[in-house]
């Protein structure tokens, strides 16, 4: 695995760039996040979902989260926001509230779970450079062997992981704490999927 060390407060282009053309070719990543390091593939390549759930061991039967550059990325790729979604996102994001919306038939199905697929926009520079670099969304489940739990170490990541990717982008720790909260927005209502880092108290208060 290659490890390049970059500054999340001004990430150089050229390891962004490395970063993105690894996801296009359909290989695997670790990127960090706001929470945590996640794992990006091209979402849209059933070969590099594939290998993704390969390397973390993971039950195919469980949808993958996505993270975009922004709220325009989400709405060109993945479809136009409902007003109940967009009031959220725009309330929320960038940040750690993932929105469950309907999914495009062109994402690869695994990535999926009943014709939905979550996706939030990061506060995190690197990981949203990576998107837009991309120039879409991109997987962000937590760079661990199933069963295990995440975390906000690269050295972590590269001592599970390190055999079974091939690049990771290192920006030192982190800011780790609670995942983000998942709301499913496909009804009239919007729905707690998991608690998280924003209370669903707050979350019912913006509505």
């Amino acid at each position: 695995m290659r490890r390049v060390f970059v500054d999340p407060d001004a990430p150089q282009r050229d390891a962004i760039e490395e970063a993105a053309k690894w996801i296009l070719a359909g290989r695997v990543v670790a990127i960090p996040t706001d929470t945590l390091y996640g794992l990006a593939v091209d979402p849209f390549s059933v070969t590099a979902v594939d290998a993704l759930f390969a390397a973390k061991d993971r039950p195919a039967e469980r949808a993958v989260p996505l993270i975009a550059a922004d709220r325009e990325q989400v709405e060109s790729t993945l479809g136009a926001l409902t007003p109940l979604a967009a009031r959220l996102a725009d309330r929320a994001w960038p940040g750690p509230l993932t929105l469950v919306v309907a999914a495009p038939r062109a994402l690869a199905p695994a990535v999926t779970r009943a014709g939905t697929v979550g996706v939030r926009v990061p506060n995190h520079d690197v990981a949203r450079a990576i998107a837009r670099m991309v120039r879409a969304p991109v997987t962000a489940t937590s760079a661990n062997l199933s069963g295990e739990p995440p975390t906000d170490d690269p050295d972590r990541v590269e001592a599970t992981l390190g055999a079974r990717i091939e690049f990771m982008i290192d920006v030192g720790r982190t800011p780790g704490g609670a995942p983000s909260t998942i709301v499913d927005v496909t009804s009239a209502a919007p729905r707690l999927v998991r608690a998280g880092a924003i209370e669903w108290d707050e979350i019912q208060r913006w509505l």
